[in-house]
């Protein structure tokens, strides 16, 4: 797989959630936080504000924009900023699965939006990679991309306001394709950013992640990859950290404690195997570099695991 379907696949991502909201002229809304979560939303007319804890500056969106939250931070919704906002649980009744919600009496923004629950302990680690706003704007820059996120949105509308046999499966599978397409078109103007994403646009930088993801079992060198991203190892070392965040085998321990950790809950393979699996030629130094980065020892960890699923 490549790795944005790497990722995806070890997050798990399972939509429990879709839901319209349909809005007055006057209205704030503020939503707790949903650690372990990745909610996502687009416009479809009206402007509002997106507000996320932590991030210094607001968005605006505008009709066509979307967003995603992947790290379940507090955020508010709004308006108008000097609004004083409303808790969610006060506005928006549970469930709302299938709804289109209104709000101070509707009429002038209408989103639809989508939750995403994660699986694994390992879903803050993998989220950590990705920035606390994802913006798309129609002007992203990939008109296929655009095209399918467009008809996915219009689709899910149309299935809120008009249910039929079968709309909840339609809508998981319509809330799954509008999650990927919307880290496709960030990927497409991801380049001036930094993280993950960003690393993953970058030609170069792409190149020696997608080479990583790959074949993490690799015994790979600053060297090797280097030479995949076409740099020399000093210039490739800057400019991996500086794209990506961290050095490129700090990553690469990282992705690999990340696989061992879903496999160690999954597959049923021994502590050794999975080991030799990742690259390691002896279990106890797979074991040494899985608890620097995971807090646990590999048997430690998967006791763990199966105690929380009985």
């Amino acid at each position: 797989m490549d790795p944005l379907s790497d990722l995806l696949a070890l997050l798990r991502p399972r939509n429990y959630m879709s839901a319209g909201f349909d809005a007055g002229p006057s209205w704030s809304v503020h939503f707790p936080d949903q650690t372990g979560t990745i909610k996502t939303g687009a416009l479809i007319a009206g402007f509002c504000w997106l507000a996320v804890e932590t991030v210094a500056e607001p968005v605006r969106l505008a009709p066509g924009d979307c967003f995603l939250l992947p790290r379940g931070l507090p955020f508010t919704l709004s308006s108008d900023l000097t609004l004083t906002p409303t808790p969610a649980r006060e506005l928006l009744p549970s469930p709302s699965h299938g709804r289109i919600l209104t709000i101070d009496g509707g009429g002038e923004t209408l989103m639809v939006s989508s939750r995403f629950a994660l699986d694994g302990p390992q879903a803050e680690m993998l989220l950590g990679l990705l920035p606390p706003i994802v913006h798309i704007r129609p002007d992203a820059g990939r008109g296929n991309g655009e095209a399918a996120l467009r008809g996915a949105i219009e689709r899910t509308m149309q299935e809120l306001r008009d249910p039929q046999p079968g709309s909840t499966l339609v809508m998981q599978h319509l809330a799954h394709m509008m999650l990927i397409e919307a880290l496709r078109l960030h990927l497409a103007q991801a380049s001036a950013e930094s993280g993950w994403l960003a690393g993953l646009a970058h030609r170069q930088i792409g190149a020696a992640l997608r080479a990583m993801h790959d074949d993490p079992a690799q015994r790979w060198t600053l060297e090797a990859l280097a030479a995949k991203a076409a740099m020399s190892r000093s210039t490739f070392a800057l400019k991996f950290k500086e794209t990506v965040g961290m050095p490129a085998m700090d990553y690469l321990t990282r992705w690999r404690m990340l696989l061992a950790g879903d496999r160690l809950m999954h597959s049923g393979q021994s502590v050794a195997s999975i080991a030799l699996g990742l690259g390691y030629e002896s279990e106890a130094a797979f074991a040494t570099a899985f608890k620097r980065e995971m807090g646990l020892t590999p048997r430690a960890y998967g006791k763990q695991r199966l105690t929380a699923a009985q």
